[in-house]
This record gives C-alpha cells, sequence and structure tokens, in this order.
C-alpha cells in the first residue's frame, strides 16, 4: 500500500469514527430509560395536575331555576310569532316512582350505576378527544355525570366543561347515596314536549301520574332521553320510530340480564304508542307545526336540546306573514269548504300539506301542515311517507340532459325525442320485466317527450329510466334532496318512493334557480342569550353548489311550462296572470295527489293525501269533496293557484330567464309546408319543440296496431324512438288534455303486480 493508499484510509478511520461518536451522542438522549422516565414524569404531572383540580373545585349551587327564559320566534319582519318555554317540572320522591320503572332508567343508560364510582373515565376521555377533535357530542356517561350536567353545569361541550364534570362526578358520588343520585337525574332529565322529570313526562306522553307508569312505559320514557325529539312516536320519522323501539327492546333486555326482570315478564311486555301531545298554550295551528320544525331545523345543525329547552333563544324565521294568512285562507277557500265529513266519510280521510319557497334565497315564506292539534299533529308539509308520483318525472328528464344518455336506438334524449307512448309497452333494455300501464289504461302513439310530459305519459318515463339508468336516475334525485334511501326498481320511474312536499319544493326551486342546489330552510337567524350576551348561532347557507347545468335545469323548466299551458294541470292554472311551469303527480288508488309549481319567484309543492283518522292508514282520496277521481290537476292545482295569485300580489310581469332552445316555452319557429311528403322524401324541416301538435282524441273503437288509436304528432327531424320510431316533419309542443282524465297516475302498484315484476 501506498503512502497516498494508506492517507485515505486513515481519513476513512476518522470519518468512520467521528459518525459513531455523534450516533452515541444522539442515543445518550434517547435511552429506553429517559423515555420511560419521561412518560411517569407526565403521568405524575397529570395526576397532581388533577388532584389539584379536585381540591380546588367544588360542588356549585344547583341551577337557578329563576333565571329560565322562554323562547321567542319571529316572523320574517320582526315581529312575534309565538312565544315558549319555561320548563314544566314537578320533583317527585323516588318512593313515588315504581321500582321498575327506576330500573329501566339504569338498564337503559349505565347498567352498573349501582356499584360504579360515579366516572366512566374510558368514555369522558373519548368525549373529550371527540370534542378537541371537532367531532361533536360523542363518549360515554355515568348516570351521576348526566346528572351532574343537568343540575350543576350547562350542556356545552367544551374540554374544560367535561373536566369539571368528571371532578363534580366523583365529589358528588362521594357525597350522596346512589338512590340521592338516581332520583336526581331522573327528576332533571329532559323528555322532550316541554316535560323536565319524570312526572311531567308521565302525563305528556301517558297521560298519568308516575306512580302509574307501567315497566313498558318506564322504558319508554328511559329511550326518549337519548334523542327526545327524534323518539317521540308522535313526530318520529319512520326510521326514528324504529329506533325508540329498538332502544325500547335493549332497555327491557338488559334488565333481564340484570335480573330486574324474568324472561317470563319480559315476553309480556308489548310497545303501546304514546299519547299525542298537547300543544303549548298560546301554540296552535300552523304556529305549531311552524315551531317545532323550526326546532329540528335547529337540532340539525348542531343545536342542543336540552340547552335549547332551557329557554332564552331568538328564532328568526323566513315566513311572510301575508304569503303564510294567504296559503291557509287558499286551503280554506278551495278545499276545505268543499268537505263534509258527515255526508261523505272519504272526507274526513283527506290531508293536505304544503310548502312555499322563494327559489333565490331558499327561505320558505310559508307552509301549510294541516288542521292543526289537536285535529291533527303530524306536519303534512314534512312527512315523507306517500309517493311521490308523477311529480318525479321530470327529475328522470333532468337526469337524462345531465348525463347525455340516449334511447335504444342511440339518439339524444330530448324534449324533442320521440317515444313508443303505447299503454303497457314493455321496457327495453331494462334487467327486470316490466309494462306500466298510462292513466286510465290510455293508449298513445309515437310521441315526443314535451307531449308524454305534457299527459304523464308513464310507458315514456318508464323506458327513459331504463335509457338513462336508474341508478343515474337515483343520483340526480338525491342531488336535488330526495331521500337516498329510494329503492332502485323500475317502478321508481313513476314516483312510487316517499317524498315530502319540503322535498319536493327543494328539488324544483333547484330547477328554477338555474340548477344551483336550493336546500329550503325556515330559520333565517338564531341567537340564544346568557347573562345578557347575545351569541349568534351559524346557520347553513340554504343555497349550494351547482347540482345541474342551467341548460339542463332551464330545459326541464321550459318542458314544465307545457304542463301548465297543455297539459294536466292546464285546468286549473293556465288562464293565470303569471308566467308558471309545474307537474301534476297522482299516485295508485289516489292515495296521494301532487301540483309542484313555480313561477320565476316563488316555488310551491302541494300534496294531499288520504289518511285515516284511525291509525293513520293510507286510504283512497276518491270522491273527496265528492270530485268523483282526485288527481294533481284538481284540488292541489286550484290550491296553489288560488294561493300564488295571491302571494305575487300583483307582481306577475316577470318572466322565466331560460338558457335553452328547447321545450314548450321557446316561442315556434315559421317553417315552410312542402307540397307533398313521398314516403321515400327526406323529412322536412326541423320545428321547435313549442310548435303544438294536433291534440289527440280518445278512440271510440279499438286502437289499431299502427297509432294505438290517438294520432301521431308530427316528428322533429333527427329524433327518433327506441324501437325505431317514424321521423317526419313539424313540432313536438305539448298535446292538451286526454279525455279520458286530467290528471296522472303511476300505477305504482299495479306495475308491481305485472306478471315477472319483482
Amino acid at each position: 500500500m501506498g503512502r497516498a493508499d494508506a492517507r485515505r484510509a486513515r481519513q476513512g478511520s476518522a470519518r468512520r469514527a467521528r459518525t459513531k461518536d455523534k450516533k452515541s451522542g444522539i442515543r445518550r438522549f434517547f435511552t429506553w430509560k429517559k423515555l420511560l422516565g419521561a412518560f411517569l414524569g407526565v403521568c405524575l404531572l397529570g395526576i397532581l395536575g388533577f388532584i389539584g383540580l379536585y381540591l380546588y373545585v367544588d360542588i356549585p349551587k344547583g341551577n337557578n331555576e329563576a333565571k329560565l327564559q322562554s323562547n321567542v320566534y319571529k316572523y320574517a319582519n320582526g315581529k312575534v310569532m309565538a312565544r315558549t318555554g319555561l320548563r314544566n317540572r314537578e320533583n317527585v320522591p323516588l318512593n313515588r316512582i315504581p321500582k321498575d320503572v327506576q330500573r329501566t332508567f339504569v338498564a337503559a343508560e349505565n347498567k352498573n350505576f349501582f356499584h360504579d364510582s360515579g366516572v366512566d373515565l374510558m368514555g369522558t376521555m373519548r368525549g373529550i378527544f371527540n370534542t378537541v377533535m371537532g367531532h361533536g357530542k360523542q363518549g360515554g356517561s355515568t348516570i351521576t355525570q348526566q346528572y351532574v350536567k343537568n343540575y350543576y353545569l350547562s350542556q356545552e361541550q367544551t374540554v374544560s366543561r367535561k373536566l369539571q364534570e368528571i371532578v363534580i362526578s366523583l365529589k358528588v358520588d362521594n357525597k350522596f347515596g346512589k338512590d340521592d343520585i338516581l332520583a336526581g337525574y331522573i327528576n332533571t332529565s329532559y323528555y322532550g314536549r316541554g316535560a323536565y322529570g319524570i312526572q311531567a313526562a308521565a302525563q305528556a306522553y301517558y297521560g298519568v301520574d308516575v306512580e302509574k307508569l307501567t315497566v313498558s312505559q318506564g322504558a319508554y320514557l328511559a329511550s326518549l332521553l337519548q334523542a327526545p325529539s327524534q323518539y317521540d312516536w308522535a313526530i318520529a320519522t319512520p326510521a326514528g320510530q324504529k329506533r325508540v323501539q329498538e332502544r325500547w327492546a335493549y332497555t327491557l333486555d338488559n334488565m333481564v340480564e340484570m335480573k330486574w326482570l324474568s324472561p317470563e315478564d319480559r315476553r309480556k311486555q308489548t310497545f303501546k304508542k304514546p299519547n299525542d301531545p298537547k300543544p303549548p298554550p298560546g301554540v296552535s295551528g300552523q304556529t305549531n307545526y311552524l315551531v317545532e320544525q323550526a326546532k329540528q331545523e335547529l337540532f340539525a345543525q348542531g343545536v342542543d336540546e336540552k340547552q335549547f329547552a332551557a329557554g332564552g333563544w331568538t328564532v328568526t324565521l323566513g315566513i311572510d306573514k301575508n304569503k303564510q294568512q294567504a296559503l291557509e285562507k287558499a286551503v280554506k277557500r278551495k278545499l276545505l269548504a268543499d268537505l263534509d265529513p258527515k255526508k261523505r266519510k272519504v272526507d274526513a280521510d283527506a290531508q293536505l300539506g304544503a310548502t312555499s319557497v322563494d327559489p333565490k334565497t331558499g327561505r320558505i315564506v310559508a307552509m301549510y301542515g294541516g288542521e292543526g292539534p289537536p285535529k291533527h299533529y303530524r306536519n303534512n308539509a314534512t312527512r315523507t311517507d306517500y309517493q311521490a308520483a308523477s311529480t318525479f318525472k321530470p327529475l328522470i328528464l333532468a337526469s337524462a340532459m345531465e348525463n347525455n344518455a340516449v334511447t335504444q336506438d342511440r339518439v339524444p334524449i330530448t324534449p324533442n325525442t320521440i317515444y313508443d307512448g303505447r299503454n303497457r309497452r314493455p321496457v327495453v333494455g331494462g334487467t327486470i320485466p316490466f309494462a306500466p300501464p298510462n292513466e286510465d289504461e290510455q293508449p298513445y302513439g309515437k310521441i315526443s317527450v314535451q307531449t308524454a310530459t305534457n299527459n304523464s305519459v308513464n310507458a315514456v318515463f318508464a323506458q327513459m329510466g331504463a335509457d338513462v339508468g336508474l341508478e343515474n336516475v337515483k343520483r340526480t334525485a338525491v342531488s336535488l334532496g330526495m331521500d337516498d334511501r329510494m329503492d332502485v326498481k323500475p317502478a321508481m320511474t313513476l314516483g312510487t318512493m316517499g317524498a315530502s312536499p319540503l322535498q319536493m319544493a327543494g328539488a324544483y326551486a333547484t330547477l328554477d334557480n338555474h340548477g344551483k342546489k336550493v336546500t329550503p330552510t325556515l330559520v333565517t337567524r338564531a341567537s340564544h342569550s346568557v347573562n345578557g350576551v347575545d351569541t349568534k348561532v351559524p346557520l347553513k347557507n340554504p343555497i349550494g353548489e351547482q347540482v345541474l347545468s342551467r341548460q339542463t335545469a332551464d330545459t326541464v323548466t321550459s318542458v314544465l311550462t307545457g304542463v301548465v299551458n297543455d297539459g294536466t294541470a292546464s285546468d286549473a292554472v293556465k288562464n293565470t296572470a303569471y308566467k308558471a311551469a309545474g307537474k301534476t303527480g297522482t299516485s295508485d288508488d289516489d292515495k296521494s295527489a301532487w301540483f309542484v309549481g313555480y313561477t320565476p319567484k316563488l316555488v310551491t309543492a302541494v300534496g294531499m293525501f288520504g289518511e285515516s283518522p284511525q291509525g293513520g292508514r293510507q286510504v283512497t282520496l276518491k270522491n273527496a269533496g265528492g270530485d268523483g277521481r282526485v288527481n294533481g290537476g284538481g284540488y292541489p292545482a286550484r290550491v296553489w293557484a288560488d294561493y300564488t295569485e295571491a302571494a305575487l300580489n300583483g307582481n306577475t310581469a316577470a318572466d322565466f330567464d331560460l338558457d335553452t332552445n328547447m321545450g314548450a316555452a321557446i316561442p315556434p319557429t315559421p317553417t315552410p309546408t312542402p307540397s307533398h311528403t313521398p314516403s321515400s322524401s327526406p323529412s322536412p324541416s326541423k320545428t321547435p319543440s313549442g310548435s303544438p301538435s294536433p291534440t289527440p282524441t280518445k278512440p271510440s273503437g279499438p286502437p289499431s296496431p299502427t297509432n294505438s288509436g290517438r294520432p301521431s304528432p308530427p316528428v322533429p327531424s333527427g329524433s327518433g324512438s327506441p324501437d325505431g320510431g317514424v321521423d317526419g316533419g313539424g313540432g313536438a309542443g305539448g298535446d292538451g288534455n286526454p279525455t279520458g282524465g286530467t290528471g296522472d297516475e303511476t300505477g305504482g302498484n299495479k306495475a308491481d303486480s305485472l306478471p315477472g315484476f319483482n
């Protein structure tokens, strides 16, 4: 090895030595002993800090009932609509509460209550972590902790409040007996319906004093504490009713596990629905519906139910008092005045709900929920248990255009596209056999989408749904605000899913708002006053993102003007002084009837529902008001037109600002008429869809195979049908009402019974 090689070897050894020394220096700071020592040091500091907190924090005095306030609800103009609140409570000693009922609360909330230290440290730490991470109210609490929160602290969700809760709970558990804590918990908890404590709850839900509660009733009241408004049977959604029944069963099963209830007695327990609620004093009729819906909106946006019930809130609604009164008067004039339950039994089954929305702001300006408590407790404007029927069809067209869908013949779907409207025509391209009937089994020939919309032809939209793809249709509907739990099956094209006037108003308001999402919202402002300091609650913007292209939304609006001018709603709405668009709907057996319509400034959904006063079953509306068939073009459209006329208050000059060249709202362009049209000649020039086509008449005899008994309207050039329809000239404008009826029918149940359909 030369001197150069030796020098390089010495330099390499020096570098390796320096690296080794550097690593040794780092390891000196991070040995396992030092890491363990640091961890134990942190734990010791935490323990010492908690001991200091325990010594520092005392059990405070109970909440000062004298500071309780009412909640104030205001109209959009600032005038007071209602005042509610001030706690309804009567404390009762534990010995007045049946032993089995006491145990339902322990079984539901904290099985180990009689043996724990008053704190669930793991659950509370989980709650603190979720609070810090912004995940909301999560984590477990013992009965002692919940009592402390109810009686000694506030309902706010902060880390400092949770730490206080732990310390005070340990001290309360050490100072008081378990029976005292249980009595305090049962007497301070909020049960909904303005009821604090079990005595008020027993009266509110079952109309009895606490001594007469059964174990089954106790299990229901104990189950309520988890979510009072969601689990109140009278106002709960079907999903909420299912969940509270599951929690009721869970509570009783836990009692068996704890040997507080024998398996034999458990099997004897049946779930009994609680009584209907009584409205608070001074809050009745439509005001009751508005107050309850405002509360539900606030709770959905994170306001704590118990904190809200304690009072001090000022809630401003978007309700325009004049429009609200106009809606109520329209229902009385155009529906209730015709109903006579003494003369016709079916008239007692007629219910109506409506929601009116400003499409530019998303604010609900008027709402009708029914005749109000005590006649009717459920808000018809928000109920989702009746079929949307043919009001769903425009959403299929919107989905077709938004997804650039084509027919089976690869023709783009537009208002001009020609479909086969034959009655019970089998759908081509679907995965399940489906051949729905048209309204009154009405036959049609080759008709445009515009004409099919005007006359609500089931055969056309059933085929269109298959062409678009049912999953795509659902995706569009959900983006417009409809429930994502709808079943994806062929019958959905006929509107067999449940929907509320509130949801349908939102979907059509999005069309009116050129495709920008509208979520109808009742509350415009909410603030909470504590010690003279107002805290404003941040609320979501009712106007969201663009969910449909403007051209799609405006084209559907253009098409829906044809329903008003030449279709199923024309009798009630056509001769109004304002521009309007809309769609009727009538479900199978006339159990629901709809008209959802809009002007450039106002969107209103009106639904009429057949509901038996005994048990709330869905029943037919046939002959309600002595009007024979009940359909969307009847009472719902009449109420809509009467209300809209008054609500616009003479401001009727506005026109739809549409970015489209298709649909009934587009003026027809004159085209030259060819002197002769031999079968081999090319099609004449295309005419826009607004051009009227001949009004079909019902045939006197059996339909011919070529035109199904109706003259086929002219076909725009370049259009086609799913099964190779003819091409021809002329417009695809809306036909008038078929002589077979002005309404439309989903045929949902009929379609379900077709051979091979499931």
